[in-house]
């Protein structure tokens, strides 16, 4: 498998995305495609001493796409940017799945203009796994689309049922819809509508639709995939992530206090550590870009080596997933009934 990488995009590029490529190189046997200004890719390379190249593709690209770029017209301004390149080799085939820590923005504004969307899919989603029990809980949309009709989101929750069902190990996902109450009338008109076309798609047993869920309940364990319009979803996901650093900040200040909360620290040091991983979003790598015809996964911005190795593991998953082939075999029931 050969994995394309922007190597400019994110905060600590370009060392530590191709320090993360290069692992996924050695420890998941992919091909590279590394693409950025050659001459600094060369020196990384030069510096973690992988002499070899072989199985790995350097593409120069003299542009970046900065946080400060539009993200709507930054890869058709910034043509010879990383990321516009990247973008290309994945459109042409060059590559089986493309992984960037740069703009999202950009990337998927990019990733729909370029690599094109699957036929029928009316907005490409971004979908990540947030920590939750045992496979996690997927959120769809988490900010790709701010407005949003109920056919975008009955379009989320099919896409979003394929995912946790190969890449989650969800033998029957189980989808919510994001409301501010349980109850089956509660919601505005989106959240009406959407709430009827899920429960008819359920009832016919093409998903496994089991109500409102509410802020609370996403992480209590009642469902697996969690659908709302991108700007609830971003909230949400700002949210918690804010909350988790809060909690884990706060929970070493109260082993830090005293000599003796230090030395309880130390009994329940290996705990903690685990605890602190399952919340660590970092270590799913990155997000999916779900409803692009070809794979494509945000790196978080703030990449290090091990969370863009991870990001990459995630893209190979994903291809193995065979997820949109999934897709678009099932358009046509994702579509509203009187089309």
């Amino acid at each position: 498998m050969k994995i394309i990488v922007d190597a400019m995009g994110g905060d600590n590029a370009p060392l530590e995305i191709v320090k993360g490529a290069l692992r996924a190189k050695k420890e998941l046997g992919v091909d590279l495609v590394l693409v950025g200004k050659e001459e600094a890719v060369r020196e990384i390379l030069s510096a973690e001493g992988q002499t070899d190249l072989s199985g790995i593709e350097l593409v120069d690209a003299r542009d970046v796409v900065t946080m400060e770029d539009d993200p709507s017209t930054a890869t058709r301004r910034k043509k010879d940017s990383s990321m516009a390149v990247a973008l290309n080799l994945l459109k042409d085939g060059r590559g089986d799945a493309l992984v960037s820590a740069g703009s999202t923005g950009a990337l998927l504004t990019g990733a729909t203009l370029t690599v094109k969307r699957i036929k029928g899919i009316r907005r490409a989603a971004l979908a990540p796994v947030l920590p939750a029990g045992k496979n996690g809980v997927m959120l769809i949309d988490c900010g790709a689309n701010v407005e949003c009709t109920a056919e975008y989101l009955l379009q989320f929750a099919y896409m979003g049922s394929f995912y946790a069902k190969r890449m989650m190990g969800c033998a029957n996902p189980r989808i919510g819809l994001l409301n501010v109450g349980t109850e089956d009338t509660k919601g505005g008109i989106l959240q009406h509508q959407t709430f009827a076309l899920l429960k008819q798609a359920s009832e016919e047993g093409r998903i496994n639709f089991v109500g409102n869920v509410e802020g609370t309940g996403v992480f209590g364990g009642s469902v697996d995939v969690v659908v709302t319009d991108g700007f609830t979803g971003n909230v949400l996901l700002k949210g918690t992530e804010g909350v988790i650093k809060y909690m884990m900040k706060s929970l070493k200040g109260v082993f830090y206090k005293t000599a003796f909360n230090k030395l309880a620290a130390l009994v329940l040091k290996k705990d903690l550590g685990a605890m602190k991983k399952s919340l660590d979003v970092n270590e799913v790598g990155g997000t999916a870009l779900v409803g692009i015809s070809k794979p494509v996964i945000k790196a978080h911005g703030s990449s290090n080596a091990a969370s863009f190795f991870a990001a990459i593991r995630q893209a190979v998953n994903f291809v193995n997933a065979d997820i949109i082939r999934e897709i678009t075999e099932h358009i046509d029931d994702m579509k509203l009934k009187a089309e």
